[in-house]
């Protein structure tokens, strides 16, 4: 009964019909901004290291620490919601993500820069799950495929076109701009939340649970910083960082583990775990974000090391795949509330197999055309699961629940996209053995070198252009058995040829029932 009218007063308030659509409209504009700054400073950082006059393994921290903090505000933020309200919570986190935005663009030194980098992560890992939350509950359950088929296309379009605009603004001397252009998005993000979001009280009874919030910061915040030095250095697994990082935070996790599932209040419900959709989903969805990601982490290193295109014309190849999972992303989502999330999920890792192989195959003279084929169809792939394969998690979790499930959703996700980003970095330079000649001259001709050296040099390319083609078909190829498995797992999700009907929605079925017979 408590669930019901919980679902009946924040879904769908009453006499409201189109308050699920100002709920969408809020989180689509106000995480836009922090999908989007996810890839847009990725193109900046050698940018930056210029601006300060710093090295590389210490711009890299503007990365790092960022993804700290995101891992470590990830799961408070359901405790968050649950004491002091969702809609205060979440754009107290889009707030932040604002602020340090603000504060990175007039950033006088790398220290004050990677300080507000750190609060935009606290303002992302707030703001992310509790969105997701917030658009999950306000429709109702025959509807929630097509709201995240809808969510599903900013999902994926603005980290595409982030290095478009990052490359363009650092191409004309912009810098600054790369954080200030969050700010008008972010601006109206927390204008509308605070016209068109009801607020769901929070609970004094709601207590905090202060082992769960060390353990899973020391835990989730270690393997995250571990795995991002690890990623950048190709062989830094033996890093004496990255060793101490990942023994910590397993252990963490370990230590986590045991100490919520006792906890009578945990900061992140690990008993979730217990119902069958929502452990097969997160399971396959670990394994899959590694196979998802890989060729939108590969192909742009490809594109640019050995075909020579810049970050903005790399950008401009790979738009396809945001265009072409646009348009998926919302048919899978209408598919999914007819028939449950199963096959679209199933059809779309039989295509990242498929895709994955392809790319496994390709050459330094592989037609660019061809490429952006492939990127086509990874792009209808990518559709069909990205946002469906959170609704096959929460389909069963219980609305007084669900401030809970979205964290433990999005944690396990970044923390598997973080492994798996690194562990294919590593296959990759594991195959390089040498680098690019150093003494080719200014503008790449070679033409001008005298014989010996112009030889030497042609060698020395061609060599570090095979063994890099063999890399990333051995990271490749990696990520083709994943997808396989992926595939397996997904097969025991919800939905057609078996029988569909999640309990959330015979409980939205229950409060529609106790609902006056007015109220339409």
């Amino acid at each position: 009964m408590e669930e019901n009218a919980q679902f009946s007063s924040e879904a769908q308030p009453a006499g409201d019909a189109s308050y699920k659509w100002r709920v969408l409209a809020t989180v689509v504009v106000g995480l836009f901004m922090v999908i989007l700054d996810s890839t847009v400073i990725n193109v900046a950082l050698k940018s930056l290291q210029q601006h300060y006059a710093v090295s590389t393994s210490e711009s890299q921290w503007v990365i790092s620490l960022y993804t700290l903090a995101l891992g470590i505000a990830t799961p408070l933020s359901g405790f968050l919601g649950d004491r002091f309200g969702v809609k205060r919570i979440y754009l107290l986190g889009l707030a932040l993500f604002v602020l340090g935005s603000l504060l990175c663009g007039f950033a006088p030194s790398l220290a004050l820069l990677i300080g507000a980098r750190a609060i935009q992560g606290i303002g992302g890992g707030i703001s992310l799950p509790l969105g997701t939350a917030l658009l999950f509950r306000a429709f109702p359950p025959r509807e929630r495929g097509a709201a995240f088929g809808i969510f599903g296309i900013v999902l994926v379009f603005a980290p595409a076109i982030g290095p478009l605009l990052g490359g363009w603004l650092v191409d004309h001397d912009l810098l600054s701009w790369i954080f200030f252009l969050n700010l008008p998005i972010g601006i109206i993000g927390l204008t509308i939340g605070t016209l068109f979001l009801h607020e769901a009280p929070g609970s004094a009874k709601v207590r905090a649970d202060i082992p769960g919030i060390i353990l899973s910061a020391l835990g989730f915040g270690s393997i995250l910083f571990a795995t991002s030095i690890a990623g950048e250095q190709g062989s830094g697994w033996t890093d004496p960082r990255v060793i101490a990082g990942l023994v910590i935070g397993l252990l963490a996790l370990v230590v986590f583990s045991i100490v919520e599932l006792r906890a009578p209040d945990p900061l992140m419900d690990l008993r979730l775990f217990r119902i069958p959709s929502f452990a097969i989903a997160n399971v396959a969805s670990m394994v899959g974000t590694i196979a998802l990601f890989g060729a939108e982490f590969l192909l742009p290193l490809y594109l640019q090391i050995l075909r020579g295109q810049s970050a903005f014309q790399a950008g401009l190849i790979l738009l396809p795949l945001a265009i072409a999972s646009a348009f998926s992303s919302f048919l899978a989502g209408r598919i999914a509330d007819r028939i449950g999330p199963r096959v679209p999920i199933v059809l779309g890792f039989i295509l990242i197999a498929y895709n994955t192989y392809q790319f496994a195959q390709i050459k330094i003279d592989t037609s660019i055309t061809f490429i952006m084929f492939l990127l086509v169809v990874r792009g209808l792939a990518v559709g069909l699961i990205i946002q469906n394969s959170q609704i096959a998690a929460l389909l069963d979790v219980p609305l007084s629940r669900l401030n809970r499930a979205t964290p433990l959703v999005q944690a396990t996700r970044q923390t598997m996209q973080s492994i798996g980003v690194a562990v294919l970095a590593t296959i990759l330079t594991a195959a390089i053995t040498i680098s690019m000649p150093k003494n080719i001259p200014s503008g790449g001709d070679i033409s001008k070198l005298p014989a010996p050296a112009r030889q030497a040099a042609l060698n020395g390319i061609h060599q570090f252009q095979s063994q890099y083609i063999t890399g990333l078909e051995h990271a490749y190829m990696a990520t083709f058995v994943i997808a396989l498995v992926a595939i397996l797992l997904s097969i025991f999700l919800p939905g057609w040829p078996g029988k569909y009907q999640s309990s959330s929605k015979k409980e939205a079925q229950a409060a529609e029932q106790q609902q006056p017979s007015h109220v339409g």
